[in-house]
């Protein structure tokens, strides 16, 4: 079908559309991107058989393309070739908001750099979701996605971000679920605020509240606790409890794994806002 018979008042030749899609619920699809998918020439999807599965469910035929982490920058230009031609292209993630832990930044660059239009059309995303509940501050906030796999570097970047005062969003896989918990009372400290949420929007949605410590026995108290997809949201660190020594001290016991006290010390002193004469002592303490 030619771009001019697809090509409805919503969609305009050319313009790459960046579609959120349902994360879970599919009353969660908006009717314009809905009128998107259905009426551009071609749609660029993280996985092609997730992405078929849902379009039957709403009726949509639209041709399909591959555009992952593995292929990006080639389809990247192929799809720039295809929008300056005057096709219609639409980029969607398996779930949720591309580019929010997805892929799709080298394709948006690619597009924009060519001056070619990118236009987004907003929907659900898990991230925010999960903080508009979480019952945490949300003026400010600070989105990190997917932790490090790797247990010393996950400790390592959770002890960097201790320090700060926003609240922090996290996803985390379920077979990193306990691991991403006892690491987080352990940079945070077990009395930092937290929600954690569980298969938002689906079936068997689930919130656990309170502190980090509570966290970890609410979902083991749970059957279900261990199955699904999770969001973290955690609390930033507040005046009254900046600096207190059992959050330096968790944050050195990180650093001096890999750092001599010295480098260690200094980097502490600067995440928890404690003098770096009274870190470094701690330091060497905890060395000996």
């Amino acid at each position: 079908m030619s771009s001019e018979a697809k090509n409805s008042s919503t969609v305009q030749a050319g313009n790459l559309y960046v579609v959120a899609t349902p994360i879970g619920n599919m009353g969660d699809l908006t009717a314009r991107a809905r009128d998107v998918l259905s009426h551009v020439d071609l749609i660029a999807a993280e996985d092609t058989r997730r992405t078929a599965g849902m379009l039957t469910q709403l009726g949509v035929r639209t041709e399909l393309i591959s555009c992952h982490e593995h292929n990006e920058t080639e389809r990247a230009e192929q799809i720039a070739a295809k929008l300056e031609q005057g096709a219609s292209v639409a980029l969607v993630s398996d779930a949720g908001t591309p580019l929010m832990s997805d892929p799709g930044y080298r394709l948006v660059k690619a597009v924009a750099d060519a001056g070619l239009p990118v236009i987004p059309v907003p929907g659900a995303c898990a991230a925010v979701a999960a903080l508009s509940v979480a019952g945490l501050p949300s003026d400010r906030f600070h989105f990190e996605g997917f932790l490090p796999a790797a247990t010393k570097a996950r400790q390592a970047r959770l002890a960097q971000l201790s320090g700060k005062s926003e609240s922090l969003i996290f996803y985390v896989a379920v077979h990193k679920l306990d691991a991403t918990l006892a690491d987080a009372v352990q940079a945070f400290g077990g009395e930092r605020p937290a929600m954690l949420a569980r298969e938002i929007t689906k079936l068997y949605e689930t919130f656990y509240r309170g502190n980090l410590d509570e966290l970890q026995t609410q979902v083991d108290a749970d059957s279900g606790g261990h199955k699904g997809e999770f969001t973290l949201v955690i609390s930033g660190q507040r005046d009254n409890d900046a600096g207190n020594e059992d959050d330096v001290r968790a944050v050195l016991m990180v650093l001096l794994e890999e750092l001599p006290a010295s480098q260690a010390a200094s980097l502490a002193a600067k995440i928890t806002g404690r003098k770096k004469r009274e870190v470094y002592d701690l330091a060497m303490q905890l060395k000996s």
